[in-house]
């Protein structure tokens, strides 16, 4: 099996995700323009939600197919701005809610091909990374509780200013990733503020944090540090409640040993320089990894940007890194 996801960001480029399935067409078109019959027959997968920016968490459609989610739950899955809607209704309301059992058979190898999301292929001139694993991931979900009232009688020493304690919690959340660099990545990206008004003390703000490590040790170590570091702020803004709720988690995976050599075997075999890489984002193949052996072949994207309307990847690369992915998988699909 090879694929990726076509869902994006809602400013995201046209590369994340969709490549890898476009690779993996590629390949079966390859296969039959050639008339070459492997072994193992070859599946193209386009995984549902993989970015998990309207229905959250992320990877849902691996995740069901895996039996990390049960299929009730993750049709289920809300919109998260329109709580009315959900994942499975939406698939029936497009045509994409399939008849076919979601996961419970055999998958004998995965690869997935992606860009890289990351500037580190492109400053070391390869056009092919071999990526041995994924590293950990902690979501949460944060709610700070003030009291709103009138911005202009309620004197300042009075006040209990939720969006005030969450600027401070957001600045902590900056300097945990800064402490544990160069590996750690910590990111504030969705903030809302109630009641939103100008000349009214905020009385709620909700915001999200991602955390990332390779090492899941480290993980915990900043899961700790966060929940102090809300608990500091909130008592230094005036006596605030927070909740910090874990919403998602998934610990550093390493792919498989036997498929990664095969991907570093494949891009020697072509004469095209690589390197080891560990993938700083999750994708479909940390899920997959549970249940076959799987592997991920990166290219560069300019410039290090995604999830980004700029989003770009050379013709070269892109090329490089499908006929890597074909080589890699035809030495498993061909195996006795």
């Amino acid at each position: 099996m090879t694929g990726s996801h076509l869902d994006t960001q809602p400013t995201g480029g046209r590369f994340d995700g969709a490549y890898g399935v476009m690779a993996g067409l590629e390949i079966v078109r390859t296969l039959n323009d050639l008339g070459y019959e492997t072994e193992a027959p070859v599946e193209i997968v386009a995984w549902t939600n993989e970015e998990g920016s309207r229905f959250s968490p992320a990877m849902v459609g691996s995740g069901a197919f895996t039996g990390v989610f049960t299929l009730d739950a993750a049709l289920t899955t809300r919109d998260n701005n329109a709580p009315a809607l959900t994942l499975g209704a939406e698939l029936e309301r497009i045509g994409f809610a399939g008849p076919m059992p979601v996961g419970g058979r055999p998958v004998r190898a995965y690869f997935e091909a992606h860009i890289e999301q990351g500037p580190i292929l492109e400053a070391a001139r390869k056009p092919i990374g071999v990526v041995t694993g994924a590293q950990g991931q902690r979501w949460y979900e944060i709610t700070v509780t003030g009291q709103e009232a009138h911005a202009g009688p309620t004197p300042m020493p009075r006040r209990k200013d939720a969006l005030v304690g969450a600027a401070r919690m957001i600045d902590a959340v900056n300097r945990i990733g800064h402490q544990h660099a160069p590996f750690a990545c910590a990111t504030v990206g969705f903030v809302q503020v109630s009641p939103n008004s100008r000349n009214t003390i905020p009385g709620r703000v909700f915001f999200t944090v991602d955390f990332r490590h390779p090492e899941d040790a480290m993980l915990s170590v900043m899961d700790r540090e966060l929940r102090q570091a809300c608990d500091d702020a909130a008592t230094a803004s005036g006596g605030l409640d927070v909740e910090v709720k874990e919403f998602w988690y998934f610990p550093p995976t390493p792919f498989d040993p036997a498929l990664v050599a095969a991907v570093r075997d494949a891009a020697a075999a072509l004469g095209q320089p690589h390197q080891d890489i560990i993938s700083g984002a999750g994708h479909d193949a940390v899920y997959m990894a549970r249940v076959a052996p799987t592997a991920m072949v990166f290219v560069p994207c300019v410039g290090g940007i995604s999830h980004n309307e700029i989003e770009d990847a050379t013709p070269d690369d892109l090329t490089a890194g499908c006929a890597v992915l074909l080589n890699a998988l035809l030495e498993s699909a061909d195996a006795p």
